[in-house]
């Protein structure tokens, strides 16, 4: 299969393409690196993306960022920032994607723990993540051509653990390969419209 990983430089995305790489041709697309770049909330850049890395059969995003801060603090600027980012950027992709993807293929977004496990000053993170898990399920029915759609949602990788320092108290991390595996199981199998935890 050829597969489009979005994010493939990020820690999660070098997960998703370490496992993948192992049986299908991947193409990385990042914002300002890989063999294509996009911004994942310019709509014209999205397909000129699509236009750029050719027939596909699986796209993957590992891209977004979210807000962290106080909420006493937190203004509706700092919350959109999540809401545009990482939510409607996957969700910008799988919009234009699904019109784009050879038959049978599949779409996998990323979310992330918070909307299950919240931590202080994750309110945004934890309201994109529960989104996207929504959308998953909903679009799942949706899709055409026999397309899939799955959201993979990792707990905090143990390569993140220093950059998020202080922020994850008694969060057990999660290796880089088991998050590898989740993505495996969404793109080489059969399941859709599915939130896969990796706990």
């Amino acid at each position: 299969m050829r597969v489009l990983i979005v994010g493939a430089t990020g820690t999660v995305g070098k997960a998703a393409a370490a496992e993948l790489g192992r049986l299908h041709e991947i193409i990385r697309a990042g914002r300002s690196s890989g063999d294509v770049t996009v911004d994942l909330m310019d709509e014209d850049s999205i397909r000129a993306m699509f236009k750029t890395a050719g027939k596909l059969d699986a796209v993957v995003a590992t891209a977004g960022h979210t807000h962290f801060g106080p909420l006493a603090k937190m203004t509706a600027a700092d919350f959109r920032k999540g809401l545009d980012d990482k939510l409607m950027g996957q969700i910008n992709l799988t919009l234009i994607g699904q019109h784009l993807l050879n038959d049978n293929g599949s779409i996998t977004l990323t979310s992330g723990v918070l909307d299950r496990d919240p931590i202080r000053q994750g309110a945004n993170a934890a309201t994109v993540n529960g989104a996207l898990g929504a959308f998953v399920k909903s679009a799942a029915i949706e899709l055409p051509r026999g397309l899939r759609i799955n959201v993979v949602s990792p707990g905090l990788l143990e390569e993140s653990v220093k950059k998020y320092d202080g922020f994850f108290p008694g969060h057990e991390p999660v290796s880089s390969a088991r998050v590898g595996l989740a993505y495996a199981k969404s793109v080489e199998g059969a399941i859709t419209g599915q939130v896969i935890i990796v706990a």
